[in-house]
Protein backbone atom coordinates (compact mmCIF):
# COMPACT_ATOMS: atom_id res chain seq x y z
CA UNK A 1 0.00 0.00 0.00
CA UNK A 2 3.15 2.26 0.92
CA UNK A 3 4.44 1.52 -2.33
CA UNK A 4 0.84 2.11 -4.27
CA UNK A 5 0.80 5.95 -2.54
CA UNK A 6 4.35 6.76 -3.12
CA UNK A 7 4.06 6.07 -6.93
CA UNK A 8 0.65 8.18 -6.67
CA UNK A 9 2.52 10.94 -5.29
CA UNK A 10 5.47 10.60 -7.83
CA UNK A 11 2.75 10.61 -10.30
CA UNK A 12 1.54 13.64 -9.07
CA UNK A 13 4.42 15.66 -8.58
CA UNK A 14 5.62 14.82 -12.20
CA UNK A 15 2.14 15.81 -13.87
CA UNK A 16 2.33 18.65 -11.90
CA UNK A 17 5.54 19.78 -13.44
CA UNK A 18 4.90 18.56 -16.85
CA UNK A 19 1.72 21.04 -16.72
CA UNK A 20 3.81 23.76 -15.15
CA UNK A 21 6.17 23.57 -18.28
CA UNK A 22 3.35 23.36 -20.58
CA UNK A 23 1.71 26.51 -18.90
CA UNK A 24 4.43 28.79 -19.21
CA UNK A 25 5.30 27.55 -22.38
CA UNK A 26 1.63 28.31 -23.87
CA UNK A 27 1.50 32.04 -22.18
CA UNK A 28 4.93 32.73 -24.02
CA UNK A 29 4.75 31.56 -27.73
CA UNK A 30 3.60 33.34 -30.29
CA UNK A 31 -0.27 32.19 -30.91
CA UNK A 32 -1.65 31.80 -34.31
CA UNK A 33 -4.12 33.97 -35.69
CA UNK A 34 -6.68 31.22 -36.29
CA UNK A 35 -6.14 30.38 -32.40
CA UNK A 36 -6.63 34.29 -31.83
CA UNK A 37 -9.94 34.56 -33.50
CA UNK A 38 -11.18 31.56 -32.01
CA UNK A 39 -10.73 32.91 -28.15
CA UNK A 40 -12.11 36.63 -28.90
CA UNK A 41 -15.78 34.27 -30.34
CA UNK A 42 -15.19 32.19 -27.38
CA UNK A 43 -15.04 34.82 -25.03
CA UNK A 44 -17.89 36.94 -26.87
CA UNK A 45 -19.80 33.49 -26.67
CA UNK A 46 -19.78 33.29 -22.79
CA UNK A 47 -20.36 36.83 -22.18
CA UNK A 48 -23.73 36.95 -24.27
CA UNK A 49 -24.36 33.87 -22.50
CA UNK A 50 -23.84 34.59 -18.83
CA UNK A 51 -24.09 38.56 -18.22
CA UNK A 52 -27.37 39.65 -17.46
CA UNK A 53 -27.06 43.35 -18.60
CA UNK A 54 -24.33 43.26 -21.88
CA UNK A 55 -25.91 45.64 -23.74
CA UNK A 56 -26.56 48.47 -21.61
CA UNK A 57 -24.04 50.98 -21.95
CA UNK A 58 -23.00 50.03 -25.41
CA UNK A 59 -25.66 48.73 -28.19
CA UNK A 60 -25.66 44.77 -29.64
CA UNK A 61 -24.75 46.50 -33.20
CA UNK A 62 -21.92 48.25 -32.16
CA UNK A 63 -20.07 45.79 -29.49
CA UNK A 64 -20.89 43.22 -32.36
CA UNK A 65 -18.37 45.45 -34.48
CA UNK A 66 -16.27 45.91 -31.91
CA UNK A 67 -15.47 42.42 -31.54
CA UNK A 68 -15.62 41.89 -35.80
CA UNK A 69 -13.08 44.78 -35.79
CA UNK A 70 -10.71 43.31 -33.40
CA UNK A 71 -10.75 39.84 -35.40
CA UNK A 72 -9.98 41.94 -38.82
CA UNK A 73 -7.30 43.94 -36.77
CA UNK A 74 -5.21 40.67 -35.18
CA UNK A 75 -3.86 39.44 -38.97
CA UNK A 76 -0.78 38.28 -37.29
CA UNK A 77 0.66 36.03 -34.55
CA UNK A 78 0.69 37.39 -31.07
CA UNK A 79 1.86 36.02 -27.45
CA UNK A 80 -0.55 36.11 -24.60
CA UNK A 81 0.14 39.15 -22.87
CA UNK A 82 0.20 41.18 -26.08
CA UNK A 83 -3.35 39.45 -26.76
CA UNK A 84 -5.03 40.51 -23.54
CA UNK A 85 -3.93 44.18 -24.11
CA UNK A 86 -5.78 43.60 -27.35
CA UNK A 87 -9.06 41.77 -26.00
CA UNK A 88 -9.34 44.33 -22.89
CA UNK A 89 -9.61 47.50 -25.02
CA UNK A 90 -12.64 45.66 -26.38
CA UNK A 91 -14.40 44.38 -23.56
CA UNK A 92 -14.40 47.97 -21.90
CA UNK A 93 -16.76 48.95 -24.22
CA UNK A 94 -19.11 47.01 -21.96
CA UNK A 95 -18.79 49.83 -19.61
CA UNK A 96 -19.15 47.29 -16.17
CA UNK A 97 -16.56 47.65 -13.95
CA UNK A 98 -16.42 44.07 -12.38
CA UNK A 99 -15.87 43.27 -15.58
CA UNK A 100 -12.37 42.38 -16.10
CA UNK A 101 -9.70 40.60 -18.82
CA UNK A 102 -6.52 39.57 -17.07
CA UNK A 103 -3.24 38.40 -18.42
CA UNK A 104 -2.03 34.82 -17.74
CA UNK A 105 0.99 34.60 -14.74
CA UNK A 106 3.66 32.11 -14.93
CA UNK A 107 3.41 29.10 -13.09
CA UNK A 108 6.24 27.83 -10.76
CA UNK A 109 6.85 24.44 -9.53
CA UNK A 110 6.90 23.33 -5.51
CA UNK A 111 10.68 24.02 -5.32
CA UNK A 112 10.20 27.38 -6.74
CA UNK A 113 7.79 27.93 -4.57
CA UNK A 114 9.17 27.48 -1.35
CA UNK A 115 12.47 29.83 -2.73
CA UNK A 116 9.77 32.19 -3.70
CA UNK A 117 7.96 31.87 0.01
CA UNK A 118 10.93 33.30 1.40
CA UNK A 119 11.45 36.79 -0.62
CA UNK A 120 10.07 39.69 0.02
CA UNK A 121 9.50 42.83 -2.57
CA UNK A 122 9.69 45.97 -1.01
CA UNK A 123 8.28 48.07 -3.44
CA UNK A 124 5.09 46.67 -2.20
CA UNK A 125 5.23 48.47 0.94
CA UNK A 126 4.54 51.98 -0.89
CA UNK A 127 0.76 52.98 -1.55
CA UNK A 128 0.13 55.79 -4.41
CA UNK A 129 -2.09 58.24 -5.39
CA UNK A 130 -2.56 60.02 -8.99
CA UNK A 131 -4.14 63.59 -8.68
CA UNK A 132 -3.20 66.22 -10.79
CA UNK A 133 -1.24 64.12 -12.91
CA UNK A 134 1.29 63.23 -10.68
CA UNK A 135 1.70 59.52 -9.29
CA UNK A 136 2.64 60.66 -5.67
CA UNK A 137 3.51 57.99 -2.82
CA UNK A 138 0.76 58.89 0.16
CA UNK A 139 2.03 56.04 2.50
CA UNK A 140 5.13 53.59 3.14
CA UNK A 141 5.25 50.42 5.17
CA UNK A 142 8.85 49.09 6.61
CA UNK A 143 11.63 51.48 5.82
CA UNK A 144 10.43 54.05 3.55
CA UNK A 145 8.65 56.43 5.56
CA UNK A 146 10.80 59.21 4.35
CA UNK A 147 9.51 58.50 0.54
CA UNK A 148 5.69 59.92 1.76
CA UNK A 149 4.75 63.01 -0.85
CA UNK A 150 7.63 62.27 -3.08
CA UNK A 151 6.67 62.32 -6.37
CA UNK A 152 7.53 59.68 -9.28
CA UNK A 153 8.96 61.08 -12.25
CA UNK A 154 9.81 58.09 -13.80
CA UNK A 155 9.09 54.00 -13.65
CA UNK A 156 12.04 52.50 -14.96
CA UNK A 157 12.46 54.85 -18.28
CA UNK A 158 8.27 55.75 -18.98
CA UNK A 159 6.42 58.61 -17.38
CA UNK A 160 3.65 57.06 -15.19
CA UNK A 161 1.58 59.49 -17.22
CA UNK A 162 2.49 57.59 -20.45
CA UNK A 163 1.62 54.65 -18.35
CA UNK A 164 -1.23 55.56 -16.88
CA UNK A 165 -2.79 56.81 -20.17
CA UNK A 166 -2.20 53.23 -21.65
CA UNK A 167 -3.61 51.39 -18.68
CA UNK A 168 -7.06 53.46 -19.13
CA UNK A 169 -7.94 52.17 -21.92
CA UNK A 170 -7.85 48.37 -20.53
CA UNK A 171 -10.29 48.43 -17.84
CA UNK A 172 -13.99 50.08 -17.36
CA UNK A 173 -15.87 51.96 -14.89
CA UNK A 174 -19.55 51.87 -14.40
CA UNK A 175 -21.31 52.94 -17.18
CA UNK A 176 -19.90 56.71 -18.51
CA UNK A 177 -18.13 57.28 -14.75
CA UNK A 178 -14.91 59.30 -15.02
CA UNK A 179 -13.92 59.54 -11.59
CA UNK A 180 -12.98 55.83 -11.43
CA UNK A 181 -10.12 55.66 -13.62
CA UNK A 182 -7.34 58.09 -11.87
CA UNK A 183 -8.56 57.19 -8.90
CA UNK A 184 -8.35 52.96 -8.78
CA UNK A 185 -4.89 53.81 -11.51
CA UNK A 186 -3.34 55.37 -8.96
CA UNK A 187 -4.06 53.00 -5.49
CA UNK A 188 -3.71 49.91 -8.05
CA UNK A 189 -0.84 51.36 -10.18
CA UNK A 190 1.56 47.90 -9.53
CA UNK A 191 -0.70 45.84 -10.40
CA UNK A 192 -1.86 47.25 -13.76
CA UNK A 193 2.22 47.94 -14.17
CA UNK A 194 2.58 43.75 -13.80
CA UNK A 195 -0.07 42.99 -16.00
CA UNK A 196 1.47 45.61 -18.49
CA UNK A 197 4.93 44.44 -17.98
CA UNK A 198 4.81 40.77 -16.43
CA UNK A 199 6.54 39.68 -13.24
CA UNK A 200 9.58 41.36 -12.53
CA UNK A 201 12.13 40.96 -9.95
CA UNK A 202 13.80 44.58 -9.50
CA UNK A 203 12.62 48.27 -10.75
CA UNK A 204 13.97 51.73 -10.18
CA UNK A 205 11.74 54.46 -9.24
CA UNK A 206 12.56 58.20 -9.87
CA UNK A 207 10.96 60.53 -7.42
CA UNK A 208 11.34 63.90 -6.26
CA UNK A 209 11.00 64.96 -2.82
CA UNK A 210 10.96 68.79 -2.29
CA UNK A 211 13.61 70.10 -4.00
CA UNK A 212 16.03 66.81 -4.91
CA UNK A 213 15.39 63.88 -7.36
CA UNK A 214 16.92 60.73 -6.87
CA UNK A 215 16.41 57.38 -7.91
CA UNK A 216 15.11 54.49 -5.45
CA UNK A 217 16.19 50.91 -6.77
CA UNK A 218 14.08 47.97 -5.43
CA UNK A 219 14.74 43.78 -6.11
CA UNK A 220 13.54 40.72 -4.56
CA UNK A 221 15.39 39.66 -1.11
CA UNK A 222 15.25 37.31 1.37
CA UNK A 223 13.13 38.25 4.12
CA UNK A 224 15.24 39.07 6.89
CA UNK A 225 14.87 35.92 9.09
CA UNK A 226 16.51 33.65 5.99
CA UNK A 227 18.97 36.30 5.20
CA UNK A 228 21.59 34.23 6.15
CA UNK A 229 22.39 30.99 7.35
CA UNK A 230 24.40 32.64 10.11
CA UNK A 231 21.69 34.52 11.17
CA UNK A 232 19.75 31.25 11.57
CA UNK A 233 22.20 29.64 13.13
CA UNK A 234 22.22 32.39 15.63
CA UNK A 235 18.53 32.07 16.23
CA UNK A 236 18.58 28.45 16.65
CA UNK A 237 21.47 28.95 19.06
CA UNK A 238 18.98 31.81 21.26
CA UNK A 239 15.89 29.70 20.80
CA UNK A 240 17.82 26.64 22.31
CA UNK A 241 19.55 29.12 25.61
CA UNK A 242 15.58 30.21 26.06
CA UNK A 243 14.45 26.48 25.78
CA UNK A 244 17.13 25.96 28.29
CA UNK A 245 16.04 28.71 30.73
CA UNK A 246 12.40 28.84 29.53
CA UNK A 247 10.15 28.73 33.13
CA UNK A 248 7.28 26.80 33.18
CA UNK A 249 3.93 28.65 33.56
CA UNK A 250 1.25 27.79 35.65
CA UNK A 251 -2.21 26.60 34.86
CA UNK A 252 -3.19 29.90 35.63
CA UNK A 253 -0.91 31.98 33.68
CA UNK A 254 -1.08 29.32 30.55
CA UNK A 255 -4.79 29.84 30.86
CA UNK A 256 -4.71 33.83 31.04
CA UNK A 257 -2.42 33.38 28.16
CA UNK A 258 -4.81 31.43 26.22
CA UNK A 259 -7.32 33.97 27.11
CA UNK A 260 -5.15 37.38 26.00
CA UNK A 261 -4.48 35.91 22.47
CA UNK A 262 -7.98 34.99 21.98
CA UNK A 263 -9.36 38.27 22.57
CA UNK A 264 -6.49 39.84 20.62
CA UNK A 265 -7.84 37.65 17.83
CA UNK A 266 -11.75 38.52 18.47
CA UNK A 267 -10.46 42.38 18.07
CA UNK A 268 -8.96 41.33 15.37
CA UNK A 269 -11.33 39.89 13.62
CA UNK A 270 -14.20 42.88 14.83
CA UNK A 271 -11.92 45.26 13.56
CA UNK A 272 -10.76 43.92 10.37
CA UNK A 273 -6.89 43.79 10.75
CA UNK A 274 -5.14 43.22 7.37
CA UNK A 275 -1.66 42.06 8.84
CA UNK A 276 0.13 42.44 5.30
CA UNK A 277 -0.96 46.31 5.25
CA UNK A 278 -0.67 46.62 9.11
CA UNK A 279 -3.92 48.25 9.32
CA UNK A 280 -7.87 47.91 10.68
CA UNK A 281 -10.45 48.10 7.96
CA UNK A 282 -12.77 49.58 10.10
CA UNK A 283 -12.14 52.11 12.93
CA UNK A 284 -14.51 54.05 15.45
CA UNK A 285 -13.09 57.84 16.47
CA UNK A 286 -14.42 61.01 18.43
CA UNK A 287 -13.28 63.84 16.27
CA UNK A 288 -14.59 67.51 16.24
CA UNK A 289 -12.93 70.40 18.94
CA UNK A 290 -15.43 68.73 21.36
CA UNK A 291 -14.70 65.07 20.59
CA UNK A 292 -18.57 64.71 19.45
CA UNK A 293 -18.56 64.08 16.18
CA UNK A 294 -18.37 60.02 15.36
CA UNK A 295 -16.00 58.80 12.69
CA UNK A 296 -16.53 55.54 10.83
CA UNK A 297 -13.95 54.89 8.36
CA UNK A 298 -14.49 51.94 6.05
CA UNK A 299 -11.91 50.81 4.01
CA UNK A 300 -13.96 47.76 2.65
CA UNK A 301 -16.63 45.47 3.43
CA UNK A 302 -15.15 42.04 2.77
CA UNK A 303 -13.44 40.77 6.05
CA UNK A 304 -13.87 40.12 10.11
CA UNK A 305 -16.63 39.96 12.30
CA UNK A 306 -18.31 43.18 11.29
CA UNK A 307 -21.75 42.56 12.90
CA UNK A 308 -19.32 42.75 16.28
CA UNK A 309 -17.84 46.08 15.20
CA UNK A 310 -20.93 47.78 13.83
CA UNK A 311 -22.88 46.35 17.45
CA UNK A 312 -20.45 47.94 19.51
CA UNK A 313 -19.66 50.84 17.62
CA UNK A 314 -23.14 52.32 17.59
CA UNK A 315 -23.82 51.46 21.58
CA UNK A 316 -20.95 53.77 21.69
CA UNK A 317 -22.27 56.43 19.80
CA UNK A 318 -25.38 56.17 21.51
CA UNK A 319 -23.94 56.39 25.07
CA UNK A 320 -21.74 59.38 24.10
CA UNK A 321 -25.19 60.81 22.51
CA UNK A 322 -23.38 62.02 19.27
CA UNK A 323 -25.30 64.12 17.47
CA UNK A 324 -23.43 64.04 14.00
CA UNK A 325 -21.94 60.69 12.30
CA UNK A 326 -19.78 61.29 9.33
CA UNK A 327 -19.15 57.72 7.08
CA UNK A 328 -16.10 57.51 5.07
CA UNK A 329 -16.19 55.16 2.59
CA UNK A 330 -13.59 56.80 0.09
CA UNK A 331 -11.47 53.99 -1.51
CA UNK A 332 -13.54 51.72 0.01
CA UNK A 333 -13.82 49.06 -3.25
CA UNK A 334 -16.81 47.59 -1.64
CA UNK A 335 -17.56 43.74 -0.55
CA UNK A 336 -20.17 41.88 1.30
CA UNK A 337 -24.15 43.02 0.83
CA UNK A 338 -24.61 41.15 4.24
CA UNK A 339 -22.15 43.99 5.65
CA UNK A 340 -24.02 46.51 4.46
CA UNK A 341 -27.48 45.61 5.15
CA UNK A 342 -25.84 45.08 8.85
CA UNK A 343 -24.96 48.57 9.04
CA UNK A 344 -28.01 50.45 7.20
CA UNK A 345 -29.92 48.97 9.54
CA UNK A 346 -28.00 50.95 12.13
CA UNK A 347 -28.95 54.50 9.66
CA UNK A 348 -32.74 54.42 9.70
CA UNK A 349 -35.52 54.20 11.90
CA UNK A 350 -37.74 52.15 9.15
CA UNK A 351 -38.25 49.33 7.56
CA UNK A 352 -36.29 49.07 4.12
CA UNK A 353 -35.38 46.84 1.39
CA UNK A 354 -31.33 47.25 0.48
CA UNK A 355 -31.51 45.72 -3.20
CA UNK A 356 -33.91 44.30 -5.81
CA UNK A 357 -34.05 41.03 -6.56
CA UNK A 358 -30.93 40.28 -9.09
CA UNK A 359 -31.34 39.48 -13.15
CA UNK A 360 -29.50 36.69 -14.01
CA UNK A 361 -29.11 34.84 -16.95
CA UNK A 362 -29.37 31.06 -15.62
CA UNK A 363 -31.66 29.64 -12.78
CA UNK A 364 -28.09 28.33 -11.29
CA UNK A 365 -25.55 31.09 -11.10
CA UNK A 366 -23.92 29.54 -7.98
CA UNK A 367 -23.37 26.69 -9.24
CA UNK A 368 -21.80 28.29 -12.56
CA UNK A 369 -19.37 30.57 -10.69
CA UNK A 370 -17.75 26.99 -9.05
CA UNK A 371 -17.85 25.34 -12.25
CA UNK A 372 -15.55 27.59 -13.71
CA UNK A 373 -13.52 26.28 -16.34
CA UNK A 374 -10.19 28.38 -13.98
CA UNK A 375 -11.00 26.25 -11.15
CA UNK A 376 -8.93 23.59 -9.81
CA UNK A 377 -9.81 19.90 -10.63
CA UNK A 378 -10.55 19.09 -6.89
CA UNK A 379 -12.91 22.31 -6.92
CA UNK A 380 -14.83 21.42 -9.55
CA UNK A 381 -14.67 17.83 -8.42
CA UNK A 382 -16.50 18.59 -5.39
CA UNK A 383 -19.18 21.03 -6.68
CA UNK A 384 -19.94 18.51 -9.18
CA UNK A 385 -20.43 15.46 -5.99
CA UNK A 386 -22.69 17.74 -4.41
CA UNK A 387 -24.08 19.40 -7.27
CA UNK A 388 -27.38 18.60 -6.88
CA UNK A 389 -28.03 20.32 -3.49
CA UNK A 390 -26.09 23.76 -5.04
CA UNK A 391 -28.42 23.20 -7.66
CA UNK A 392 -31.47 22.75 -5.33
CA UNK A 393 -30.26 26.13 -3.33
CA UNK A 394 -30.34 28.05 -6.84
CA UNK A 395 -33.81 27.01 -7.42
CA UNK A 396 -34.72 27.90 -4.02
CA UNK A 397 -33.29 31.02 -4.71
CA UNK A 398 -34.72 31.86 -8.32
CA UNK A 399 -37.59 33.69 -9.57
CA UNK A 400 -38.96 33.86 -13.16
CA UNK A 401 -41.24 37.60 -13.65
CA UNK A 402 -42.67 39.14 -16.41
CA UNK A 403 -39.91 36.32 -19.14
CA UNK A 404 -37.17 37.50 -16.56
CA UNK A 405 -35.40 35.41 -13.98
CA UNK A 406 -34.25 37.04 -10.47
CA UNK A 407 -31.91 35.99 -7.64
CA UNK A 408 -33.04 36.59 -4.13
CA UNK A 409 -30.15 37.56 -2.15
CA UNK A 410 -30.59 38.11 1.66
CA UNK A 411 -30.07 42.11 1.11
CA UNK A 412 -33.27 41.85 -1.34
CA UNK A 413 -35.73 40.56 1.93
CA UNK A 414 -37.65 43.39 3.89
CA UNK A 415 -35.40 44.41 6.96
CA UNK A 416 -35.76 46.11 10.71
CA UNK A 417 -33.79 48.49 11.33
CA UNK A 418 -31.84 48.46 15.07
CA UNK A 419 -33.28 49.63 18.84
CA UNK A 420 -30.39 51.74 19.00
CA UNK A 421 -30.64 53.24 15.35
CA UNK A 422 -28.56 56.49 14.39
CA UNK A 423 -31.30 59.52 14.46
CA UNK A 424 -28.67 62.40 14.03
CA UNK A 425 -27.27 63.98 10.61
CA UNK A 426 -25.03 61.63 8.41
CA UNK A 427 -22.39 63.01 6.03
CA UNK A 428 -20.72 60.31 4.06
CA UNK A 429 -17.00 60.57 2.22
CA UNK A 430 -16.63 59.46 -1.24
CA UNK A 431 -14.51 59.34 -4.36
CA UNK A 432 -13.96 57.56 -7.23
CA UNK A 433 -12.67 54.58 -5.78
CA UNK A 434 -16.31 54.35 -3.71
CA UNK A 435 -17.55 50.99 -5.69
CA UNK A 436 -19.32 48.04 -5.74
CA UNK A 437 -20.96 47.49 -2.43
CA UNK A 438 -20.05 50.96 -1.14
CA UNK A 439 -21.26 52.70 -4.01
CA UNK A 440 -24.96 50.39 -3.41
CA UNK A 441 -24.64 51.94 0.49
CA UNK A 442 -24.14 55.23 -0.81
CA UNK A 443 -27.18 54.58 -3.30
CA UNK A 444 -29.36 53.54 -0.67
CA UNK A 445 -28.61 56.46 1.94
CA UNK A 446 -28.51 59.54 -0.94
CA UNK A 447 -32.01 58.05 -2.40
CA UNK A 448 -33.36 57.91 1.25
CA UNK A 449 -32.30 61.32 1.68
CA UNK A 450 -30.30 60.44 4.50
CA UNK A 451 -27.44 61.83 3.96
CA UNK A 452 -25.09 64.94 2.88
CA UNK A 453 -22.13 63.60 0.04
CA UNK A 454 -19.04 65.44 0.68
CA UNK A 455 -16.23 64.65 -1.90
CA UNK A 456 -16.52 63.37 -5.60
CA UNK A 457 -18.93 61.09 -7.73
CA UNK A 458 -18.28 57.15 -6.88
CA UNK A 459 -16.71 54.92 -8.97
CA UNK A 460 -20.01 52.65 -8.60
CA UNK A 461 -23.22 53.64 -10.75
CA UNK A 462 -26.10 54.22 -8.88
CA UNK A 463 -28.65 52.35 -11.20
CA UNK A 464 -26.76 49.14 -10.37
CA UNK A 465 -23.86 46.89 -11.45
CA UNK A 466 -23.06 43.31 -12.79
CA UNK A 467 -21.49 41.69 -9.70
CA UNK A 468 -22.62 39.04 -6.99
CA UNK A 469 -21.49 35.72 -8.56
CA UNK A 470 -18.59 35.72 -10.82
CA UNK A 471 -17.36 33.18 -13.77
CA UNK A 472 -14.09 33.29 -14.48
CA UNK A 473 -13.25 32.51 -18.04
CA UNK A 474 -9.72 31.18 -19.08
CA UNK A 475 -9.81 31.38 -22.67
CA UNK A 476 -8.41 27.85 -24.10
CA UNK A 477 -5.49 29.36 -26.06
CA UNK A 478 -4.00 32.39 -24.64
CA UNK A 479 -4.79 31.02 -21.09
CA UNK A 480 -6.45 35.01 -20.96
CA UNK A 481 -9.34 35.02 -18.09
CA UNK A 482 -12.12 36.79 -18.08
CA UNK A 483 -14.08 37.66 -15.47
CA UNK A 484 -17.29 37.84 -15.82
CA UNK A 485 -20.15 39.14 -13.72
CA UNK A 486 -23.36 37.05 -13.14
CA UNK A 487 -26.15 39.08 -11.20
CA UNK A 488 -27.15 42.45 -11.72
CA UNK A 489 -27.08 44.24 -8.42
CA UNK A 490 -29.09 47.66 -7.83
CA UNK A 491 -30.42 49.38 -5.15
CA UNK A 492 -34.78 50.83 -5.54
CA UNK A 493 -33.60 54.25 -6.15
CA UNK A 494 -32.97 54.97 -9.57
CA UNK A 495 -31.75 58.27 -11.66
CA UNK A 496 -31.30 59.60 -15.06
CA UNK A 497 -29.43 59.49 -17.12
CA UNK A 498 -28.31 56.40 -16.44
CA UNK A 499 -24.21 55.51 -16.14
CA UNK A 500 -23.56 57.96 -13.33
CA UNK A 501 -22.76 57.24 -9.51
CA UNK A 502 -23.88 58.93 -7.06
CA UNK A 503 -23.04 62.61 -7.07
CA UNK A 504 -22.00 64.64 -4.43
CA UNK A 505 -24.06 67.45 -2.79
CA UNK A 506 -20.33 69.22 -2.10
CA UNK A 507 -17.87 68.53 -4.59
CA UNK A 508 -14.55 69.02 -3.49
CA UNK A 509 -11.56 67.62 -5.15
CA UNK A 510 -7.88 66.89 -3.06
CA UNK A 511 -4.83 68.31 -4.78
CA UNK A 512 -1.75 67.38 -5.04
CA UNK A 513 -0.49 70.03 -2.70
CA UNK A 514 -3.08 68.72 -0.10
CA UNK A 515 -0.92 65.31 0.30
CA UNK A 516 1.80 67.32 0.96
CA UNK A 517 0.41 69.79 3.56
CA UNK A 518 -1.07 66.23 5.16
CA UNK A 519 -4.52 68.08 4.32
CA UNK A 520 -7.49 66.64 4.58
CA UNK A 521 -10.19 69.03 2.38
CA UNK A 522 -13.54 66.95 2.13
CA UNK A 523 -13.34 66.31 6.09
CA UNK A 524 -12.26 69.59 6.73
CA UNK A 525 -15.56 71.21 4.98
CA UNK A 526 -17.80 68.74 7.10
CA UNK A 527 -16.06 69.70 10.61
CA UNK A 528 -16.21 73.80 9.74
CA UNK A 529 -19.78 73.38 8.71
CA UNK A 530 -20.37 71.03 11.09
CA UNK A 531 -19.63 74.21 13.88
CA UNK A 532 -21.43 76.87 11.46
CA UNK A 533 -24.08 74.99 11.90
CA UNK A 534 -23.73 74.90 15.76
CA UNK A 535 -23.27 79.28 16.18
CA UNK A 536 -26.17 79.71 13.23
Amino acid sequence: MQKVLFFLYISLVFASCASTEKHNAQITKLHPVADLHKDIDKVYKQLKRHHPHLYQFTSKDILDFKFDSLKNAIDEPMDSRTFYKQLSQVTKYIGQGHMSISPPSKQFDRKERKILNKMKFDINNLDFEYLDNKLLIVNARGNDSLLVGSEVLMVESERPTDLIKQYKKRFASDGYNTTFYNRILGNRFMRYYVNDKGRFDSISLTLRNSDSTFVKFYKRALKDKFASKASDSLKKDSLQTIKRTKVKLTKAERKAKKLEAKAKREHNSKYGYVAQRKEYTRNLNFIGKDSSVALLKIRGFSNGNYEAFYDESFKAIDSLSAETLIIDLRNNFGGRLKEITYLYSYLTDKEFVMINPSEINSRSPFLKSLMSNSRPVVVKTLAGLISPFIYGYDLFKTKKKDGKLYYRFKASRTQEPKPTNFKGKIYVLVNGNSFSASSVLSTKLHGDKRATFVGEETGGAYNGTVAGFYKIYELPNTKVRARIGLAHIDAPHKISPDGYGVKPDVEILPTFQDRLDKRDPELEWILNDIENKKVN
